[in-house]
């Protein structure tokens, strides 16, 4: 049976749904952050939404939002939210974008939405009770070898840079077949078996932190690129079937 949290969570993410397609493909005005990443009207107005309904439910939880910072985050139960994650797909009518809700209790995260209302997915997990995607429960793939796994990988730019490029290099190499698919779509694939692996850089803790759970929950393991556990300061991402995941930390060791 859902948790309160997780109700919450899902009422959120589809009101957000319902800002997001009033601006979707109807050129909304774009402004550059200070990290040079774009916002639109969309971006906040969704988070505004996402924020008035958890603090409705659960007014003592601390909120950390891509938009509008950090809220009480000395708060045991803190809400991570990325309105719309891939806003640059957005802009550009591009129906890779999601919008991320996890909540954090005690420095773990034990629940995660993703949905993808262009793309007609809602994936979310809570910790102990699975994985599901459009309501089926999903789980990972059983792919146990390097050579007939698929992989998808994210920010080649940032992966080019040392110590990984020469390794995922020798890597790609072995492996039955490499994409990159980006954003959410490589994460609902993996959860759900129809990918193995995936590997990003330069990424945010507010775009992975609902996807952590989601693959954990459907059998999945989620680390970053040097194995360790996900956390605030999070930057790269290996997540895998956990059947690959020891094989390929060892191929990209340097």
């Amino acid at each position: 049976m859902a948790s309160k949290e997780l109700a919450a969570a899902l009422e959120a993410a589809r009101a957000a749904a319902d800002v997001i397609h009033a601006y979707y493909r109807r050129n909304p005005s774009v402004r550059i952050k200070p990290d040079q990443s774009p916002v639109t009207e969309a971006d906040v107005r969704a988070e505004e939404v996402i924020h008035s309904t958890l603090a409705r439910w659960f007014p003592g939880y601390g909120f950390y939002g891509e938009e509008t910072g950090r809220h009480a985050m000395g708060a045991e139960s803190i809400w991570l939210v990325d309105p719309i994650d891939g806003t640059k797909s957005f802009v550009r009518e591009a129906p890779f974008f999601s919008t991320q809700i996890a909540l954090m209790r005690a420095g773990e995260l034990v629940l995660g939405v993703s949905n993808a209302p262009a793309y007609n997915e809602l994936a979310w997990a809570e910790r102990g009770v699975g994985a599901f995607l459009n309501e089926e429960r999903i789980r990972v793939s059983e792919v146990a070898t390097i050579g007939e796994a698929f992989y998808s990988f994210g920010n080649f730019k940032s992966l080019t840079r040392p110590p990984h490029w020469q390794r995922l290099g020798e890597l790609f190499g072995r492996v039955e077949r490499v994409r990159g698919y980006g954003d959410f779509v490589h994460y609902h694939l993996l959860a759900r078996g129809s990918l193995d692996v995936v590997i990003e850089s330069d990424i945010n803790i507010l775009d992975i932190a609902a996807l952590v759970v989601v693959v954990r929950e459907a059998g999945g393991t989620f680390t970053d690129l040097d194995g360790a556990p996900v956390g605030l300061d999070t930057t790269s991402v290996l997540a895998t079937n956990g059947a690959l995941h020891a094989s390929v930390l060892d191929a990209l060791r340097p």
